[in-house]
């Protein structure tokens, strides 16, 4: 979306002589030339100007692109990836069953395959639709990816706890995450129709937003006794209460709540 307007194709190859930014050099072009060994995205790249493609046009046929100071930027050791939104609203449609295929005492693996094959025709049909056919005849393949599945959602979840939990070990927090907590972060996070961004956005309201509220309440309480003439001491005990052991998990009301050596905290 950073390119729909047609002036700005000049980031990519570079201003024009006597413009501002003549001397930066294009984004993809002074990147590509520092490091001739990239992977170059495009993300949502329907979104971009005509002209971007007529870029992209030279970039995948002749392997070479010439920037603003005249200088041949070589491709040929790239691998050039673009994204699309283009039928996503036929993904969507398959990934919650909306196909309705009537396979009855079918095999279900077959029933998927084939769901599958009309979804990617269908997806390929909007693209043969938006682009040009001299752009897709210059693609090596089209990928339409398949929609999550929850066990998809919770190999994914497991990758994501393992990144917040080692940045807060960094913070010195010893934190634990119960089966209970686990599962219903996935059964929040998984929404067939739109990827993992539902996991996202449920890992940060259920484990980042509750502990942050935590150890902000601590250290509230740590600054409250220091006000209050109490001491280094009794400061100090306060800040090192989120160093404890804790563990998030369910409680029978279906909410977050925080455990530490057995007891519920406040």
């Amino acid at each position: 979306s950073e390119y729909m307007e047609k002036h700005t194709v000049s980031k990519l190859i570079g201003s024009p002589p006597g413009y501002v930014g003549y001397s930066d050099g294009g984004t993809l072009t002074e990147a590509v030339r520092r490091r001739p060994y990239s992977l170059v995205l495009f993300d949502e790249v329907e979104k971009a100007h005509p002209d971007v493609f007529n870029l992209l046009l030279q970039v995948l046929d002749d392997g070479r692109l010439t920037d603003s100071k005249g200088r041949t930027i070589s491709f040929a050791n790239t691998l050039v990836v673009m994204t699309s939104n283009l039928g996503s609203r036929s993904v969507q449609k398959g990934a919650t069953g909306g196909f309705g295929l009537g396979f009855g005492t079918a095999d279900a693996s077959d029933a998927a395959e084939v769901e599958y094959g009309r979804l990617r025709d269908l997806v390929h049909e909007e693209m043969k639709n938006f682009f040009r056919p001299e752009f897709l005849n210059r693609l090596d393949e089209m990928v339409v990816f398949r929609a999550l599945t929850k066990d998809n959602v919770r190999e994914i979840a497991e990758i994501e706890f393992r990144k917040v939990l080692a940045r807060l070990q960094e913070m010195e927090l010893d934190i634990s995450l119960s089966p209970r907590f686990k599962a219903k972060v996935v059964e929040e996070g998984f929404d067939p129709a739109y990827g993992a961004r539902p996991l996202r956005r449920a890992i940060s309201r259920m484990l980042e937003d509750t502990l942050a509220e935590h150890v902000l309440s601590s250290l509230g309480a740590a600054d409250a006794d220091a006000a209050e003439g109490a001491g280094d001491a009794a400061a100090a005990a306060v800040a090192e209460a989120p160093r404890q052991a804790i563990e998030l998990d369910i409680g029978e009301d279906g909410k977050v709540v925080l455990r530490c050596g057995g007891k519920v905290l406040a």
